[in-house]
């Protein structure tokens, strides 16, 4: 009986390699646990993200990975995408739709408005089947439930780093999506 549970858990392992490493050959920049319950999308990297091909390394990706621990999230709990590609070009919205299924995360946290027009574009029909207007268009700090998935839109977090007031108000937004809990 371990074997077949073995041989399963491999199975996925390389499914999800295999997944992963076709995002990634199509331009998709990711970082993180790709199993994890939390995406953040953030459409406005740093030079610094683009040119080390990992989002979130500097210091907005700190503070969030501190708010998301200070929220309950365990510390391998995220992953991050960028919704533009190496030269910043805005992905193909097929390709964000094919990124966020592959992750597949509980929760989308939409770190800046560029990476909310990119999901507004790829996710338009979806969003305007929404009954509540300001869930349909992604107003930040309005959370949203988007084919299952939990999504907010921060709206400019790596900018609110330097004013402690929109500090504040970027902390008041994720405290709307804490851990899930059992059963889902």
């Amino acid at each position: 009986m371990q074997t077949g549970r073995a041989d399963r858990q491999a199975a996925y392992a390389a499914k999800a390699r295999e997944e992963l490493g076709a995002l990634t050959a199509q331009g998709a920049i990711m970082a993180g646990n790709a199993f994890s319950p939390v995406l953040f999308l953030k459409g406005a990297p740093e030079q610094e993200e683009l040119a080390q091909g990992s989002p979130l390394c500097g210091a907005d990706g700190k503070a969030l990975r501190a708010s998301l621990a200070a929220l309950g999230y365990a510390p391998e709990e995220w992953c991050a995408l960028l919704s533009v590609d190496a030269h910043g070009d805005t992905l193909d919205p097929l390709l964000l739709r094919e990124a966020i299924a592959v992750l597949d995360p509980s929760t989308l946290i939409i770190c800046d408005e560029e990476a909310a027009n990119a999901v507004r574009n790829t996710y338009a029909d979806d969003l305007a089947a929404l009954d509540d207007f300001e869930q349909a268009m992604l107003v930040p700090g309005k959370p949203a439930q988007l084919l299952g998935i939990r999504a907010i839109n921060l709206g400019g977090f790596a900018a609110a780093l330097g004013d402690p007031h929109e500090k504040q108000v970027m902390w008041a937004r994720l405290k709307l999506v804490p851990p899930l809990g059992a059963p889902y």
